[in-house]
């Protein structure tokens, strides 16, 4: 059996938020800069610089244009809460993960103090799960279950970085998206 033929964005600009929705649907055509734009304005209609994404329109899109998006799509990004392990995700009822990390602004080899932030999704495909950051070159192998929870324990040792659990928005209202013993309604012990 070869390789899988995995669909990956890579970085322009500052699409990432593009990059990783497209990622994670493995499907270039799932959003475009255009809707993601559009997505800005409904959510601040009167604002005259909008505060969902770069002041120069260049992308560098917020959370709540991911989520706007996400909905279109009938899925919904759930922010998981550090304190848990994520051993608690059924991963059997996602759809993939979005991470937010911190990313160093750079234009070609100079680098600014600038702390920006970046988009990166990741996603099982063929039974393994893979990190599609548009910033490498490729997609790269995470690995199986067990390896998918030491990754995101690692990402989610610094206080810097955010999960999001995208799932379908029925998975996200029943708490179907956490394994059975950690939902809230499921044990005595949560209440």
């Amino acid at each position: 059996m070869g390789a899988p033929v995995i669909y990956h964005e890579r970085q322009v600009k500052e699409l990432c938020a593009l990059h990783a929705l497209n990622n994670l649907f493995q499907d270039a055509s799932s959003f475009n800069k255009t809707q993601l734009d559009e997505i800005c304005r409904e959510l601040s209609p009167n604002d005259f610089i909008n505060p969902h994404r770069s002041i120069l329109g260049l992308g560098n899109y917020d959370i709540n244009v991911i989520i706007t998006a996400l909905h279109v799509k009938q899925c919904e990004a759930i922010w998981f809460d550090k304190r848990r392990d994520p051993s608690c995700i059924d991963t059997s009822k996602i759809v993939g993960l979005i991470l937010n990390v911190p990313s160093k602004y750079s234009i070609g080899f100079m680098k600014f103090p600038l702390q920006r932030r970046h988009w990166i999704s990741v996603k099982k495909i063929n039974g393994e799960y893979w990190n599609l950051d548009s910033k490498l070159d490729a997609p790269q192998k995470i690995g199986d279950e067990s390896q998918i929870m030491e990754y995101l324990r690692n990402q989610l040792a610094g206080n810097d970085k955010e999960l999001f659990v995208v799932c379908t928005q029925g998975v996200e209202s029943s708490e179907a998206w956490l394994l059975p013993e950690h939902r809230r309604n499921s044990t005595a012990a949560e209440k």
